[in-house]
Order: structure tokens, then C-alpha cells, then sequence
């Protein structure tokens, strides 16, 4: 049990990487009948609604913050989840899913340089060095993935790729900044910074033509479960889990360990019947390392 208590965020921050590897399989099929930016928007909401309805049956109606912190949440979730994301898929668009991936390894050094500039928080030899070799064995992995089909406008695509990494740094690092000295609980965390990334994406979604015939899918009770179920797990679950992680440990940890989430990808394609190569088993153990040191260091 103690094990536990003294290293639950690192393990909320592993636990939302395995659940962010699964529901992402998921969302493969799901994106096939729905933009992106819609599913994006949909899979939030189904969020928030379930973040609501667990504070009522909690009776917990208080987020206990302050003004200036709460601001940091909402600023947090504005460039994490609103702009950050939707210029990792507009990276996507430009890139491919391959090299996009590879860019957003570059958030959690990101992270840590951040918050070591903003936050004081001075990281050892030991967990810089578990934080390289955690993100040089999931670039190595995702890095060997069969190259996409279309590659459109590479230097765009560079450049949307660092400005998604560098907002998911910056929302964990005004996170971490919000969550660390106060008692605001990371359900709270998440749907106040949920409810801002949702006021982006709808600035976004609301100045285009007919936007709402993309919604559609939802009319299919199975399209709708499937949404529901992963929003939970993906969503929902994950992100309190994140949150979680970045109130009771280090910013570059918490980044360094969630990003961890294509390296849990091997075992599903293991199970689904997929060739992995040594190439792959060398990316986990690298990674395997670099999450050991992590844990002991930092």
C-alpha cells in the first residue's frame, strides 16, 4: 500500500498511457465516419457530462480554488486541449500519423525545461536521463512505423507539430502549477480545463459552413455506445488520471511517463496478430529503462 501512496502519480500518469493506447484503437474506426475536430469536440463532451454527474453523486459542488489558479486551469486547458490539439491534427493532415506522433514526443523534455524555468522544479541526472531514454524509446518505436500514403505540406506540418508539443507541455506545466499548492481535486482539474479546451473547439466548429451535418454518426445507437464507452475510458478516466499525476509528482515525469502510450500499442498488436520487430522490443525496453529510472530518481 505504501508503494502505492508514494508513487501514485507516476502510476496515474502509466495507467493513462495503457488506457490512451487502447482507446486510441478505438478511435481509429470512430474517426472513419467523423472529422476530428468533431470527434474531438463530441468525445469532450461526453466527458464533461460524465465528470458532472460523478461530482453530484460525490456531493462534491466546491472546487475549493482560487481565482488566480483557477485562471492557470483555464489557461491550461485553452492551449492543451483547444489549440494544442488542434494543431496536432492539423499536423496530422500535413504530416501523416507516423511523423505527428514523433512530434509529440518532444512535449514532455519540453515539460520539464518549462517547468524547471517557471516552476523551480530542479529534476536530477538520474531522471533527465530516464526522461531521454523514456522518450528516445517511444520515438524509436513509433518512428518505425510503415510511412503514410499522402505526405502534404512537410513544413507546415513541422511547424503544427511544435506548436502541439509545445501546448501540451504548456498545459501540463500551468497544470502542475494550478494543482500543487492547492487542494483543488484533479476531477475538478480536469473538468475545468475540459470545459476551456470545449470553448476553443467551439470557436473553431462554429464559423464553418453546415458544421453540424458532421455530427450525424451520433444518430447510430451503436456509433453513440461505442463514443460513450471510449470517452469514459479515454477521456474521462484519463485524463483525472493525468491530472493526478501532475498534482503528486515532477511536470517532466508526469510527461515523460503518459507518453509512454505507444509503446502498451506492441502487446494489442501482439494479440491482434501483428508481426513486431526487434526494432520495436529494443524502443520498450529503452523506454523500460528510462521509466525505472524515473520511478527511482525522480
Amino acid at each position: 500500500m505504501m508503494f502505492f501512496l508514494e508513487y501514485r502519480g507516476e502510476l496515474a500518469a502509466l495507467s493513462a498511457a495503457l488506457i490512451w493506447a487502447i482507446a486510441s484503437l478505438v478511435y481509429v474506426g470512430l474517426g472513419k465516419q467523423m472529422s476530428p475536430l468533431l470527434l474531438n469536440f463530441a468525445k469532450n463532451g461526453v466527458a464533461i457530462a460524465l465528470i458532472l454527474l460523478t461530482l453530484l453523486f460525490q456531493g462534491n459542488l466546491d472546487p475549493q480554488i482560487g481565482g488566480f489558479n483557477l485562471g492557470l486551469l483555464v489557461l491550461s486547458g485553452a492551449i492543451g486541449i483547444g489549440f494544442g490539439d488542434t494543431a496536432f491534427l492539423e499536423s496530422l493532415n500535413c504530416l501523416g500519423a507516423r511523423r505527428s506522433l514523433l512530434m509529440e514526443s518532444l512535449a514532455p523534455p519540453l515539460a520539464a525545461v518549462l517547468a524547471s524555468l517557471f516552476l523551480t522544479e530542479h529534476l536530477s541526472l538520474q531522471a533527465w536521463l530516464g526522461i531521454f531514454l523514456t522518450v528516445a524509446g517511444v520515438a524509436w518505436v513509433i518512428a518505425e512505423r510503415a510511412p503514410d500514403r499522402a505526405q502534404m505540406q512537410p513544413l507546415r506540418g513541422i511547424g503544427f507539430g511544435l506548436l502541439a508539443a509545445l501546448g501540451q507541455a504548456s498545459g501540463a506545466v500551468l497544470s502542475r502549477a494550478a494543482l500543487a499548492e492547492t487542494s483543488v481535486s484533479p476531477l475538478w482539474s480536469t473538468l475545468i480545463r475540459l470545459l476551456a479546451g470545449m470553448a476553443v473547439l467551439l470557436a473553431l466548429i462554429l464559423p464553418k459552413r453546415q458544421v453540424w451535418k458532421g455530427f450525424q454518426p451520433l444518430r447510430s445507437p451503436q456509433f453513440l455506445q461505442i463514443l460513450i464507452g471510449t470517452s469514459f475510458a479515454g477521456t474521462y478516466l484519463a485524463i483525472w488520471l493525468q491530472q493526478t499525476a501532475l498534482k503528486y509528482t515532477a511536470t517532466g515525469v508526469a510527461q515523460a511517463l503518459t507518453a509512454t502510450s505507444p509503446l502498451f500499442v506492441i502487446p494489442l498488436a501482439i494479440a491482434l496478430g501483428e508481426r513486431v520487430s526487434w526494432r520495436s522490443v529494443a524502443g520498450i525496453m529503452t523506454a523500460i529503462c528510462g521509466v525505472w529510472l524515473l520511478l527511482n530518481f525522480g
